[in-house]
């Protein structure tokens, strides 16, 4: 079963997850990096291009994910580095400093709330975020095309990729994509018919949403809602 709920560290989520069964899960890309906590151990899920299939076990999982583009400033690690990666903090940091992490998030009873707590603590010593991110997600998350975006944070197409790298893992047009993603299914599960779901999420029509769900997410979108409710 898997919840979420809103984190005390401004626009993450806290969320955990413990599989009914054998069956793979699908984490879709969301131009966001997780810290993560399993079995005790502690790991940072990079920025995902494509849909990330876990093996279903039925083990506790819990995660904090990061507001979109600001992971990196607190890790201390470009996303692009991490880019459709699931690793062990161990490979970023000194086993001494991830130990004394690690202790933190298994002091409770609620490994959540334990990894809530390392997150805030990372947030708290790490540099602050790129103030330009969050105004990056904001305009593409809008649907203004890439250029527009550049032009309006007084950026060369040069300086927008090279931040959207480091910030997210990958440049503008790939934000884009999964952020228009996002929005067609936010629809696409309330009810909206998919043609008006194309429409609305900004596609050409409903074939490109098709293709670009198909691509992001490894099914279609009938089938991805329905696996979703299952």
């Amino acid at each position: 079963m898997y919840a979420e709920r809103r984190s005390r560290l401004p626009g993450a989520v806290v969320w955990t997850n413990t599989p009914s069964g054998a069956d793979a899960g699908r984490v879709l890309p969301d131009g966001c990096m997780d810290l993560l906590w399993h079995e005790g151990t502690l790991l940072v899920a990079g920025p995902d291009t494509r849909a990330h299939l876990t093996d279903g076990a039925p083990t506790r999982w819990a995660g904090v994910r990061f507001a979109p583009g600001t992971a990196p400033a607190y890790l201390g690690v470009p996303a692009h580095a991490l880019r459709d990666q699931r690793v062990p903090l161990t490979d970023l940091w000194p086993t001494a400093r991830v130990r004394r992490l690690t202790a933190r998030a298994n002091a409770g009873t609620d490994p959540a709330t334990g990894l809530e707590d390392v997150a805030l603590r990372l947030a708290a010593q790490g540099a602050p975020p790129d103030p330009l991110t969050a105004r990056i997600v904001t305009s593409l998350a809008e649907g203004r095309p890439v250029a527009a975006t550049a032009t309006e944070l007084d950026l060369s197409a040069r300086q927008l990729h090279r931040r959207s790298l480091a910030a997210f893992g990958y440049g503008p047009k790939t934000l884009a994509r999964i952020l228009r993603l996002g929005r067609a299914l936010s629809l696409a599960r309330a009810g909206t018919p998919f043609a008006e779901t194309a429409t609305r999420a900004g596609y050409a029509d409903q074939a490109h949403l098709a293709r670009d769900v198909r691509e992001l997410a490894g099914l279609p979108l009938g089938d991805l809602l329905a696996a979703r409710d299952g």
